[in-house]
């Protein structure tokens, strides 16, 4: 499975930096990906739901550590272009 498409959306919040779609194969895609600023830098954070105790839980994610260093360093990758282009495009082909 490739990510063939990355769609940023940049916010202007402390924490929060961007949002993200990202899409498979060009025929799945995936919404609601946060860009975050935590403690060690940028990371990328699943789409989640809040569950009834507080708590969130990730509505989708990838299951092994390596495809996620791949999906992370794309949608990073994706949002250091976006910010260094002009605001005309929110979207990135891969």
């Amino acid at each position: 499975m490739k990510i063939t498409e990355v769609r940023i959306f940049p916010k202007e919040e402390e924490k929060l930096k961007a949002y993200a779609a990202i899409t498979f194969d060009s025929v799945f895609v995936v919404h609601n990906l946060r860009i975050v600023k935590g403690e060690k830098g940028l990371m990328v954070c699943m789409p989640s739901r809040k569950k009834n105790d507080g708590t969130f839980k990730d509505i989708a994610h990838p299951i092994t550590n390596e495809f996620r260093s791949e999906l992370e360093k794309v949608v990073l990758d994706a949002y250091e272009k976006k910010l260094a282009e002009a605001p005309a495009t929110d979207t990135q082909t891969i």
